[in-house]
């Protein structure tokens, strides 16, 4: 069996531990063995990367955009191969998985033609013969700490801004999905970086916390669960280190009595079970008004019954299995939960037969905005339906969590989405739409426990990757 390295100044490096990879759809097959961080392979990759943001921060545009844009190409013409890694060892079914490799390639396209535009501003001073001008640069080594269900646009969508803008990279993946992270680090590799630049180390929580707390770090950008996210704030405020954190989501999704049922349902089905549920900004809350409530309960439940449930590289699965043993057991536990709080489980929630960790999508029935399964992530494919009065209690019931990443609403009314567009306390919200899946070129974050500091992908990524200077010139 291959044993894959950890990619540190520009050299492909063993360690003495390892990690087996596992395809969650059969765990009796092992897709790779792959390197398992020390501490001090974490600190070879922090110190490269300082000795090459000195030479990369100084690099032109058009060198940035070259290398970018390579990356990019290559994912893109290898979508397919790639997509097949990412569904054999994440579980996303084949058309997301080469989904996600399609919109990880683009993601450098587009940054590729950011790396162009990266300017500043002239601004007129208030005093004579004064010329003020204001300039980005890099923030230098920047640690990107990214989780296992989107193992390949996540890392996609940190390293790009963060080589655009001049930034040295060392990118630690999760443990449980390290394969596509390899494969886009062999193909950055053969980009024309500078050796040091981009750095690929391999690990557990061991080494996340050896990157953060590294003195040479300039800068953590991480996505993952919101605990960890405050402790990771904690170090990087109490040392001055600039940080972005993306972490959880409750997301609601509103259904009026005047929406298309039709719509509503596919919207509801699609937020919550497609990807296993695996998505931040899954639909895990469905709150509907009163009087399309039975109909569109009736609905979602034949539809969500219907949903073909196996392996993620068969052509007819749609949902495929859970991550690993571990996030099946917080589902069932979590289903569990929900009954002993008195909701009715209406659907799902049980291990399905077969050797891979299948879990069927769950729906359950609980009106109590306060219940556990209405306010805790789950991260899986379960949903509770809520029943409330009208738009005014689906607001305070959409609004009243910790979280506000995503929210979305159904509706044939042009003035109820305006409102819930303007009172949903989220980052993102949708109309006639999922709340999952977002566009690769547009700002994507949350508000209150969801998200902390400047949004990530698109144009405003660069507000994290790069530090203003202000130049006055007499």
């Amino acid at each position: 069996m291959s044993i894959f390295h950890h990619f540190i100044n520009g050299e492909w490096i063993a360690s003495d531990k390892t990690r087996l990879n596992i395809n969650p759809s059969n765990p009796d097959e092992v897709i790779g063995e792959y390197a398992e961080a020390s501490v001090q392979d974490m600190e070879s990759a922090v110190v490269a990367a300082a000795e090459a943001a000195k030479v990369w921060s100084s690099s032109t545009p058009q060198q940035r955009f070259e290398v970018l844009d390579f990356i990019g190409t290559e994912i893109l013409a290898r979508k397919q191969e790639l997509g097949l890694l990412l569904a054999r060892e994440e579980g996303k079914v084949l058309p997301e998985a080469v989904g996600e490799v399609t919109r990880a390639g683009f993601i450098f396209k587009f940054f590729a033609g950011e790396a162009l535009r990266i300017g500043g501003q002239a601004i007129a001073s208030v005093r004579p013969n004064m010329e003020v001008l204001t300039s980005r640069e890099a923030v230098g080594v920047v640690g990107l700490i990214t989780p296992w269900n989107f193992p390949i646009a996540i890392p996609a969508w940190k390293t790009a801004p963060a080589l655009a803008c001049g930034n040295a990279v060392v990118l630690k993946p999760s443990e449980l999905t390290p394969g596509c992270a390899w494969a886009l680090a062999e193909i950055i590799s053969r980009s024309g970086l500078p050796k040091g630049v981009f750095n690929l180390v391999m690990g557990d929580g061991v080494a996340g916390k050896t990157l953060v707390e590294h003195r040479a770090v300039d800068a953590i950008s991480f996505t993952g669960s919101t605990q960890t996210g405050k402790l990771i704030a904690q170090h990087c405020a109490l040392n001055l280190k600039k940080y972005q954190l993306e972490m959880g989501g409750k997301n609601p999704l509103v259904i009026l009595d005047d929406a298309d049922l039709s719509v509503a349902v596919e919207c509801a089905v699609n937020g919550a079970f497609y990807s296993t549920g695996q998505r931040c900004t899954a639909s895990s809350r469905t709150i509907v008004t009163e009087h399309i409530y039975d109909s569109f309960r009736d609905a979602m439940l034949k539809r969500t019954q219907a949903l073909k449930v196996g392996a993620a590289v068969e052509s007819t699965t749609q949902i495929g299995p859970v991550v690993d043993q571990r996030q099946l057991d917080k589902n069932l536990h979590y289903i569990q939960i929900g009954k002993d709080e008195g909701g009715a489980l209406l659907t799902g929630g049980e291990r399905l037969a077969g050797s891979g960790y299948f879990f069927s999508p769950a729906i359950i029935e609980n009106h109590n905005p306060q219940a556990r399964l209405n306010q805790e992530e789950v991260f899986g494919p379960v949903s509770t339906l809520v029943k409330v009065k009208n738009f005014e209690e689906a607001m305070t019931v959409a609004n009243a969590t910790p979280y506000g990443l995503s929210g979305g609403i159904c509706t044939t009314s042009l003035k109820y989405a305006s409102q819930f567009r303007r009172e949903m306390q989220a980052g993102m919200v949708m109309v006639n739409a999922p709340t999952a899946g977002v566009d690769y070129h547009v700002p994507f974050g949350g508000t209150k426990a969801s998200s902390f500091g400047p949004r990530e992908q698109g144009g405003m990524a660069l507000e994290f990757y790069t530090k203003v200077k202000t130049h006055y010139l007499a």
